[in-house]
């Protein structure tokens, strides 16, 4: 990381050592490179972050290896990454929510909050919406960003940032159980459902194969969740599933998410401790590393850098 001098106009003897803002650039098909991110100036209700922990998601590896998921594309250099937390450095004239010191988890998607989508709650939606790591977007994967204090969400004291930037993964899993169940008794079929027919399946992955086969296992009445992304376009057998009256629904990222996922690490109902695989520091030669690592699978699940 560079570091540059700033000499003051009144007193050129004080120096002050101020340092740069650094992130990672997608530049072109798996070509990255730490290089100088400026950030927007902070708004009275914005906060400036110290990103202290971002893991690698699907998608990055996406943008990584082809310049693009589904119909988002890359068409310029990108920082990467969403899956991310940090402590609060600075705060905007209005924020009464947070003080510097906060340790807090980002919700990275930054919606009009005009729209009759978000006007209705369903701001993930939200054509205007600008997403951390997604084109034309800049993400978090980076000494420091500003962001909404209101999509800042504080820590308890026994949730670490690391768990803490897995809030984003998890939000996924807990919107899709959101769209999914209608009451609560719901819950305990779920949890028998292996024991006999299907009544709901979750495909995370998005491919032809995945999706027919959840189709064909879940039973009459049931649902099949899509959460995955792998294709833009697929050939199912959606007569049959009509046919036993299998509703396929869809979800697209998570909209109100983060307080009941940290509420879900803080009591312990979720630990997300064993899934975090492989950590990497903050270097060229860590970021590839871990890029490289993540994008071939095996037995790596969650890459996560400790900056």
């Amino acid at each position: 990381m560079g570091i540059r001098e700033h000499i003051s106009t009144d007193d050129a003897e004080n120096t002050i050592t101020e340092e740069e803002n650094m992130a990672v650039w997608l530049l072109g098909i798996k070509t990255l490179r730490i290089q100088p991110y400026s950030l927007p100036p902070l708004g009275p209700y914005d906060v400036k972050i110290q990103i202290k922990a971002v893991g690698i998601c699907g998608s990055d590896i996406h943008h990584f290896k082809n310049m693009r998921v589904a119909n988002f594309v890359v068409k310029r250099p990108m920082v990467l990454g969403h899956e991310c937390a940090g402590i609060v450095e600075q705060v905007g004239s209005q924020v009464k929510s947070l003080m510097i010191g906060d340790r807090v988890a980002l919700e990275p998607g930054i919606s009009c909050r005009q729209c009759y989508l978000c006007k209705d709650g369903r701001y993930n939606l939200c054509r205007q919406m600008k997403f951390f790591g997604s084109p034309p977007t800049n993400g978090a994967l980076a000494n420091q960003v500003v962001h909404p204090a209101d999509l800042c969400f504080k820590l308890p004291d026994n949730v670490s940032l690391e768990e803490g930037a897995m809030c984003e993964p998890l939000s996924v899993g807990v919107h899709a159980c959101c769209r999914a169940k209608d009451v609560e008794d719901e819950v305990g079929q779920i949890c028998n459902a292996m024991g006999g027919p299907v009544d709901m399946s979750f495909d995370c992955v998005g491919f032809n194969k995945t999706l027919s086969m959840a189709l064909q296992a879940t039973h009459a009445g049931g649902k099949v969740c899509l959460v995955g992304l792998g294709q833009s376009e697929m050939t199912l057998p959606l007569s049959s599933a009509a046919a036993r009256e299998v509703d396929v629904i869809g979800i697209f990222r998570y909209r109100n998410t983060w307080p009941l996922c940290i509420e879900l690490l803080r009591t312990g109902k979720i630990d997300v401790k064993p899934l975090i695989t492989h950590r990497y520091r903050f270097t060229q030669e860590g970021v590839e590393e871990a890029f490289e690592t993540s994008s071939r699978g095996g037995n790596a699940i969650k890459v996560m850098f400790k900056l």
